[in-house]
């Protein structure tokens, strides 16, 4: 292997040109988080009778709740629907990040990022 080459026998970036590619993945990365903050995802249970809706930061903008599930006798079944919808919207919100990163990142899996 000739001196200068990468594995591949192209030749290694250089430290400026590097360093310019860092800089504008980290834009991309900041752009793509910036966007993650004005999406918006839905967690729902119970067939929709609880209803979570929060940003791509994980961020809940409103709990929707159908007075049909409201039974002062069964505290326990609204505690545990409204468990389930945040977990659904807290696991889209997930998926969602990731799919916008990952855009960035080439695939790449940079830990803390997501």
């Amino acid at each position: 292997m000739s001196k200068g080459k990468g594995r591949m026998g192209r030749a290694a970036p250089s430290g400026a040109s590097l360093r310019k590619q860092v800089e504008e993945m980290q834009a991309k990365l900041v752009e793509a988080q910036q966007a993650l903050e004005s999406q918006s995802i839905a967690g729902t249970a119970g067939g929709g009778a609880v209803t979570i809706v929060m940003t791509g930061h994980q961020k809940v903008k409103s709990v929707t709740i159908d007075p049909e599930v409201v039974d002062p006798e069964d505290v326990e079944m609204l505690q545990d629907l409204i468990l389930v919808a945040v977990n659904d919207a807290v696991d889209k919100s997930h998926e969602l990040a990731s799919k916008s990163m990952s855009g960035v990142t080439g695939g790449l899996n940079i830990p803390g990022l997501f």
